[in-house]
């Protein structure tokens, strides 16, 4: 079977992370699959291009955009079905479809004649226009009157409604056969949408256990000219400023600390804003800034005593799942697909939603408990490698697409 991802990078980003991931797993298998992605940065014979953009999709863009709506200009898109690649596939499987690269009125023509799997990597393909919705829920009835058009993609005029239409009826016309949630909440939020009438898998992203796992933290340290004997906190995002991923809160949180702990504590950063967090600070920070090579990524969680993620909303949480593998314990909010990783008292803490003060006492309570962070640190380790496995993950999905194509 020939397996073709669609995403607009190959490489970068979080999406696109757990995508290539899933590929190599697949290609383990001795599965054949591939990736077409408007953004190429690896190289590979198995990375095509997506059709360029014409002038056509430049002169609608700046017209839908002042109608609110986004990425339906970019009817390149249709010229998917003329590529090689689509053309030798057997089952399509589209990844993160927003972000401008990708015009999702395309679904049904690029499905009528390849079944497809559509991966909910954030909430994109269920609302009005966010990728994240919040704590708002008219993502379920229609959207409309948005209280957030400025979250992630941002909008210059409200129509959500018509967008949330234009969604429904796509999914309703189209061939997609499956939809895999990669948390257990995001499998939740999936039946509520309009994508609940679609069999809807849970398959949690797997993680190469070789390559992730725990290093000699003194090593490690001396690799970085991290001090031997100070406490390290490490917080990693793609962008640290972002909102979703809640540096404000981490601030409050860190600020929070007695200060014979936090005299004693350094922060460790890998992302872009590391130098801004830094300067709002009374505490060392060492920044890595950002991070793309796999081993460096290792070396830091290695590093590192509790690694934090202040995120307002999280999908499921690669950094999480990453520093798990690593044998580093977590302290973050109950929010998202975060509790799939960070089990309250056995892989980590939790606190709830917008909690600072709670995530500081987590961080208090495993930096000044050693023993306890080696058990959870273990615990971690050992749910990545029974729930997480990249080949397991990977055979999970082969077995999606045979029960599609068996079905005919």
């Amino acid at each position: 079977m020939n397996i073709l991802h669609i995403n607009q990078s190959d490489l970068q980003g979080g999406a696109a992370v757990a995508m290539g991931r899933l590929h190599d797993g697949l290609l383990r298998l001795g599965v054949s699959s591939s990736i077409m992605a408007s953004i190429r940065t690896t190289g590979s014979d198995l990375v095509h291009p997506l059709p360029p953009w014409g002038r056509k999709d430049v002169w609608l863009g700046a017209i839908t955009r002042r109608l609110g709506l986004l990425d339906v200009n970019i009817v390149s898109t249709f010229d998917i079905v003329r590529t090689e690649a689509y053309q030798k596939a057997d089952l399509l499987h589209f990844h993160a479809l927003q972000t401008g690269y990708f015009n999702y009125l395309a679904i049904p023509a690029l499905t009528k004649t390849k079944p497809a799997v559509l991966t909910l990597h954030d909430m994109w393909m269920m609302t009005g226009h966010c990728s994240n919705a919040f704590s708002c829920e008219r993502w379920k009835t229609g959207c409309g009157k948005c209280p957030h058009p400025e979250a992630f993609p941002p909008i210059q005029r409200d129509a959500t409604a018509t967008e949330w239409k234009l969604k429904r009826r796509a999914v309703s016309r189209s061939g997609l056969r499956g939809v895999v949630a990669i948390s257990r909440w995001m499998e939740n939020q999936a039946k509520e949408s309009i994508l609940g009438k679609i069999p809807i898998s849970c398959i949690h992203h797997g993680i190469d256990t070789e390559l992730f796992q725990p290093l000699d933290r003194a090593t490690c340290r001396s690799a970085l000219n991290i001090p031997r004997d100070a406490n390290v906190i490490l917080f990693g995002a793609q962008y640290l400023s972002e909102y979703r991923k809640g540096g404000d809160l981490l601030l409050k949180a860190l600020k929070a600390l007695p200060d014979d702990l936090r005299r004693r504590t350094i922060l460790l950063t890998f992302g872009e804003g590391g130098k801004s967090l830094g300067e709002q600070l009374d505490l060392r920070v060492f920044e890595l800034g950002f991070v793309s090579g796999d081993r460096l990524k290792v070396l830091a969680y290695s590093a590192a005593d509790v690694f934090v993620s202040p995120a307002r909303a999280e999908s499921f949480g690669l950094v999480l799942q990453e520093a798990a593998a690593c044998g580093v314990p977590s302290v973050g909010f109950r929010v998202g697909g975060i509790p799939d990783i960070v089990r309250h008292g056995e892989t980590g803490l939790l606190a709830d939603p917008e909690d600072w003060e709670g995530l500081a006492r987590g961080i208090v309570e495993l930096l000044e408990n050693p023993a306890q962070r080696q058990k959870f640190g273990n615990a971690a380790r050992n749910l990545v490698e029974t729930d997480f496995d990249l080949v397991g993950q990977a055979r999970r999905h082969q077995a999606l697409y045979r029960k599609i194509k068996d079905e005919g």
